[in-house]
C-alpha cells in the first residue's frame, strides 16, 4: 500500500500533494488516502501541457516522450481543453499552437513506473518532433488513467504464423502513397487482381471507400487527416495478422503518420510504394474535378494545393507513373514482393 491523494471536492486522485487541485481547481481540499490498488506502472495519464512548436499539437500524432529518465513513443490521445492564459478559463479546442496550454490524456507505447510518493520532478516530462528532433512541449503528469489496468493482451491458440502457413503466403502490408489522382487505387487495383489470380488472400482498403463507413465522422483538416491514417492503420494490422496481403490506397501525406504505420508490423511486412506523380500532371488527369474546385476555394484543406505533402525519403518501391503505365507499375511491384 502506498500514500495516495484524494479531493473532497470532486473525487479525483493524485499521486502528489498540492495545495490547489489540478482537476477541479479547489483549494486545500487534498487528503492523504491509502490506496492498494493504485498502479505502480501505467500507460494512460491526465498531464498538464505547453505547447512549443510553431506545427500544432494533432491528438493521435506521435511523438517522442522523455520522462524519468526514460524516452519512448507517446500520443496525445485527447485534448480535454485549453487555458486561456490570461482569465484562466477552459476553452474547447481540438489542437494547441505554439505557447498555448491545455490539459491532455496522454499515452505512452511503454508503461512507466513510478514511486508511491513521486515528487513533482519525476512527473515532468518533455515531448520531441520524430522527424525533426525539435522541442514539441512540455508537461507534468497529475493523474495515472486507470483504463490499462484492467486490460490483458489474450494469448490465442491460432496465431499469424498458423494463418499464414494456412493460406500459403506471407503476410503483408503494400502501402500506396501520393497525391491525389496519381494513379494509386488504379495500380492498387491491377496488382490485387495479379495477386488474386496467383491465388493469394488479399484486400484492398482504399481511401475513397473507407470514408464511407470506418471513417465517416472525420473530414480533411489535419488533426483529421491523422486519425484517419491512425484507424487504418490498425485495421491493415489486423489484416496482416490474419494471414492476409493487404493491399492500402491512401494519399497519408505525412511521414510521422506512415512511420506510426510502419512500426506496427514486423520487419519486413510494410512495403511503401510511392507512387510520384508531379502535381501538374495529377492536375490534368483530375477526372473528378477535385483540383479545380481546389484552386477555386471551393474545395479546402486539398493536399497538394492548401494542405501540404510529404513525399516518402526511402521508399521500398518508387513509381513514376509519367514512365510506367499501370499495368507497367503493377507488375513491376509484383516482381519485387
Amino acid at each position: 500500500m502506498g500514500t495516495n491523494y484524494v479531493c473532497t471536492a470532486c473525487n479525483r486522485q493524485t499521486i502528489q500533494w498540492q495545495e490547489q487541485c489540478a482537476y477541479c481547481q479547489s483549494r486545500n481540499t487534498l487528503i492523504e488516502t491509502v490506496d492498494e490498488y493504485l498502479p505502480e506502472t501505467a500507460n494512460q495519464f491526465e498531464a498538464e501541457l505547453k505547447w512549443a512548436s510553431k506545427q500544432p499539437l494533432m491528438p493521435g500524432r506521435q511523438y517522442r516522450i522523455s520522462l524519468a529518465g526514460r524516452e519512448m513513443a507517446a500520443t496525445v490521445t485527447a485534448i480535454k481543453y485549453r487555458t486561456d492564459i490570461v482569465s484562466g478559463a477552459r476553452l474547447a479546442a481540438r489542437t494547441l499552437n505554439m505557447n498555448e496550454a491545455g490539459r491532455v490524456n496522454l499515452y505512452t507505447n511503454e508503461p512507466l513506473m513510478f514511486k508511491r510518493q513521486s515528487n513533482s520532478g519525476d512527473l515532468k516530462f518533455f515531448l520531441t518532433d520524430w522527424q525533426t528532433g525539435e522541442q514539441a512541449g512540455s508537461g507534468t503528469i497529475d493523474f495515472i488513467l486507470r483504463r490499462a489496468t484492467n486490460l490483458q493482451w489474450q494469448n490465442l491458440a491460432i496465431d499469424k504464423t498458423a494463418r499464414s502457413v494456412q493460406k500459403r503466403q506471407i503476410p503483408k502490408c503494400i502501402w500506396f502513397t501520393g497525391l491525389s489522382g496519381s494513379g494509386k487505387s488504379t495500380i492498387a487495383n491491377l496488382l490485387e487482381k495479379h495477386l488474386h489470380q496467383g491465388n493469394k488472400h488479399t484486400y484492398l482498403l482504399d481511401g475513397d471507400n473507407i470514408r464511407h463507413g470506418l471513417c465517416r465522422d472525420l473530414g480533411f483538416t489535419e488533426a483529421d487527416r491523422v486519425e484517419n491514417i491512425r484507424r487504418v492503420s490498425e485495421v491493415a494490422r489486423l489484416m496482416v495478422d490474419a494471414g492476409l496481403i493487404v493491399l492500402v490506397s491512401f494519399i497519408s501525406p505525412f511521414r510521422s503518420e506512415r512511420r506510426v504505420a510502419r512500426d506496427l508490423f514486423a520487419a519486413g511486412e510494410f512495403i511503401e510504394v510511392f507512387v510520384d506523380t508531379n502535381l501538374a500532371e495529377c492536375e490534368r488527369r483530375d477526372v473528378k474535378g477535385l483540383y479545380a474546385k481546389a484552386r477555386s476555394g471551393v474545395l479546402r484543406n486539398f493536399t497538394g494545393i492548401d494542405s501540404p505533402y510529404e513525399p516518402p525519403v526511402s521508399p521500398e518501391i518508387h513509381i513514376q507513373t509519367t514512365v510506367l503505365s499501370p499495368q507497367a507499375a503493377a507488375e513491376t511491384i509484383l516482381k519485387q514482393l
